[in-house]
């Protein structure tokens, strides 16, 4: 696993601590506005629980091909086919396709619909 994807992940969920921690206090009706430690311990611990679920969660929602086909699009690409510079798409991963460990091959709109229906006709999407 990418411990540094998931280091960086959980350091994303605790840098909104500063935003929950006083809404906790304000909610409480705390005298400070800026919450109390109990409030910002809370939310840091929140914030930890949250993104040690929420990681695998994220990572379901984006990477599996069970919710649909993986698609990656990147502006201002050189299509591998026609060689046009354009928006790219190219397909990752489908039930009975992955490209997750290959080279990146991206595609102009045009022959990324090209390839993606000789890929159904051969029974790959």
């Amino acid at each position: 696993m990418a411990w540094k994807r998931y280091l960086l992940y959980l350091l994303r969920w605790e840098l909104s601590t500063p935003i929950l921690a006083p809404i906790i206090s304000y909610y409480k009706h705390a005298s400070s506005i800026f919450g109390t430690k109990e409030d910002w311990i809370g939310a840091i611990v929140a914030n930890l629980i949250g993104g040690l679920i929420f990681f695998w969660v994220d990572r379901f929602i984006f990477n599996s091909d069970k919710l649909g086909p993986v698609w990656n699009v990147k502006d201002e690409v050189k299509c591998v086919d026609c060689g046009k510079i354009a928006r790219g798409y190219r397909l990752v991963k489908t039930k009975k396709y992955d490209k997750t460990e290959s080279v990146p091959e991206f595609r102009c709109e045009a022959c990324s619909i090209k390839k993606a229906r000789d890929l159904q006709e051969r029974g790959k999407i």
